[in-house]
C-alpha cells in the first residue's frame, strides 16, 4: 500500500545553510570586533534569531534582519548607513544562490514517486521557498506542497488533517533533529533522519528515542532500499 512520504527541503533535497554559513562569515568581517571571534558573535545571533523567528519567520530577507540587528548591538563604532546596507545585501545575494542538489536526490524522487504519495513540507517565506522548488527543477516530483511559518508538531497536525492522511502511514524525512523528527514523532507520524554537515545550529537536538518509528539513514539514495 502507498505510503505519504513528508520531505523536507534545505538540507535535504538541496544545499542550503552552507551558504546562510558563508554570509555569516561575511558579516564577521563586517563587523571587525576587536574581541568578539565567530563563535561568540554566533551566539549573540542565536539569541537574536530564537526570539525574532517566532514574530517574522524564517527567510533570507529576516536573516539579513537579524544580521543586522546584531551589528547594532555589536559594533564598536558608528553604524553608517551604508553597514546596514551591505548586510541587507547579503540577504539578498542568498535569493539568488545556486541551487546545487544533494547527490542522489533527483534519481530517488523519481523511482518514489509512481510508488508513494510525496510532499513537500517546508518552513519559510513561501514565495522564496516555492521559487528555490522551482530553480531546483523538482515541483514534478511532488503531488503536494505546503510551505508553513513554523514546523512544530500542531502544523505536522494541520498537514495530516488538510489533505486527509493516514498518519500511521506518513514518514516524514529530513535532516533536523527539531522540526523534522521529533515535531513529526510528537504528531504520531513516523520519521526518517538524514544527518546533514551543515545542518542549522537552532536545529539540533537529541532525537527522540520512539521504538521503531525513527529510521536513520547516511543518504537520501538509501530510502530507496526501504520505501
Amino acid at each position: 500500500m502507498p505510503l505519504h512520504l513528508i520531505i523536507d527541503a534545505d538540507d535535504t533535497l538541496w544545499e542550503n545553510n552552507v551558504y546562510f554559513e558563508r554570509a555569516f562569515e561575511e558579516f564577521v568581517g563586517l563587523l571587525g570586533h576587536s574581541r568578539l571571534d565567530a563563535a561568540a558573535i554566533r551566539a549573540v545571533l542565536d539569541e537574536i534569531e530564537v526570539v525574532n523567528n517566532r514574530i517574522y519567520g524564517y527567510g533570507s530577507r529576516n536573516f539579513a534582519r537579524n544580521l543586522q540587528q546584531c551589528f547594532l548591538r555589536l559594533a564598536e563604532r558608528e553604524v553608517r548607513p551604508e553597514d546596514l546596507e551591505a548586510i541587507r545585501l547579503l540577504g539578498e545575494k542568498l535569493l539568488d544562490h545556486p541551487m546545487e542538489l544533494i547527490e542522489g536526490v533527483e534519481e530517488t524522487l523519481a523511482y518514489l514517486r509512481p510508488r508513494h504519495d510525496l510532499v513537500l513540507f517546508t518552513k519559510g517565506q513561501p514565495e522564496e521557498q516555492r521559487r528555490k522548488l522551482e530553480r531546483s527543477g523538482l515541483a514534478r516530483y511532488f503531488h503536494h506542497t505546503a510551505v508553513v511559518k513554523e514546523k512544530d508538531a500542531e502544523a505536522y497536525r494541520h498537514l495530516v488533517s488538510e489533505l486527509g492522511l493516514d498518519p500511521e502511514r506518513c514518514w516524514m524525512i529530513g535532516n533536523s533533529p527539531k522540526s523534522d523528527v521529533n515535531a513529526a514523532l510528537e504528531a504520531g507520524l513516523r520519521a526518517v533522519f538524514i544527518p546533514h554537515d551543515h545542518t542549522w545550529t537552532l536545529e539540533r537536538e537529541p532525537l527522540r528515542e520512539v521504538d521503531g518509528r525513527v529510521l536513520r539513514l547516511s543518504r537520501f539514495s538509501e530510502l530507496r532500499e526501504h520505501f
